[in-house]
């Protein structure tokens, strides 16, 4: 059987808010598992703790969800500012190389 191969490029990935995402995920974890506490009771007499627990270490996993999407959004924001200011950079570099090659033209000695 042959090996399969894409006929066109995979699209670039989704970009939207990861951060508010992960934060309301993890808040509603917590919400869920606060909404369980009063029947802890009732969730241990048909052995079904499970639920509760499962929304607690939701919520913590939540929270280091956060601190991993927040150290993601920087760190991309800091690599955009560094690729501008390197494009700025050359950009600036490449005008001031023509400006110069421009004006040492006309400026040299006539015999």
């Amino acid at each position: 059987m042959a090996k399969w191969t894409a006929k066109h490029e995979a699209p670039e990935p989704l970009e939207g808010p990861v951060v508010a995402t992960v934060t309301g995920g993890t808040i509603l974890w917590f919400a869920l598992f606060l909404v369980q506490l009063p029947f802890y009771g009732w969730f241990a007499d048909r052995d079904q703790l499970w639920w509760v627990w499962t929304c607690a270490a939701g919520g913590f996993l939540g929270l280091i969800g956060i601190w991993y999407v927040r150290g993601r959004e920087a760190a991309l924001k800091r690599h955009a500012a560094v690729a501008a200011a390197a494009a700025a950079a050359a950009a600036q570099a490449e005008r001031d190389g023509q400006a110069g090659s421009a004006g040492s033209a006309g400026s040299g000695p006539r015999a």
